[in-house]
């Protein structure tokens, strides 16, 4: 079967008209807009409610000599009061990787060298690139570059982030084994730690023999 290509693209949407509804910590914007359809003509007006956020960059702290990665605990706004099945679902304290928001002049690597130092103490001493992808693109227009940074955990630990962000940041360095029973039991539960951690399972060897 051959391989199709999207068929639309941005000139196959007109933006009929465009506001701010509310603009504090992050903003959202309200749109009306009308799209091509794939049997021909157009849709009708839509209105769609579309939160604005930054790009962001997330990267994997790994250590090959200790075969480890730091993850970061902190609460999370979104997950408070999720009415989710099970235990897991019950603390909005994440665990997740490194990650921040590319609000200056600075490329993706830059934010992650910035982040790693500020949340959890850690420096990197080379990169791979995982993915790039949008976040949750049915309403949010964040887009995520994900990494894979090899660091020495060897001393990385403690209690870290900015006090002016509010930030109260609790630093674990896992062996890997656990890092991926600890994602196999729901223990990690959000989107950009489970598709890294997937990624270095099944890229391990290689990134080891590469940073060996």
């Amino acid at each position: 079967m051959a391989e199709q290509t999207p068929q639309f693209g941005a000139e196959d949407v007109e933006l009929i008209d465009h506001s701010s509804v509310y603009k504090g910590f992050f903003e959202v914007r309200s749109l009306t807009l009308k799209h091509r359809l794939y049997e021909g003509g157009w849709s009708q007006a839509i209105k769609r409610e579309l939160f604005v956020r930054h790009d962001a960059v997330g990267v994997l702290l790994y250590d090959p000599a200790l075969d480890a990665v730091a993850l970061v605990e902190q609460f999370r706004v979104g997950a408070y009061g999720h009415q989710g099945s099970g235990p897991k679902s019950a603390s909005p304290w994440l665990l997740e990787l490194v990650a921040g928001l590319i609000d200056k002049d600075e490329s993706p690597e830059l934010v992650a060298q910035r982040e790693a130092e500020e949340e959890a103490g850690a420096l990197i001493s080379d990169m791979l690139p995982i993915y790039q992808y949008f976040s949750s693109p049915g309403g949010s227009c964040e887009f995520f570059h994900l990494y894979c940074g090899r660091s020495d955990l060897s001393a990385v630990g403690g209690i870290h982030g900015l006090a002016d962000e509010a930030e109260d940041i609790r630093v674990q360095v896992i062996p890997v084994a656990q890092a991926w029973q600890k994602l196999q039991r729901g223990d990690i539960n959000n989107a950009h730690s489970i598709i890294a951690l997937q990624w270095l399972m099944m890229n391990k060897t290689q990134v080891q023999e590469q940073w060996r």
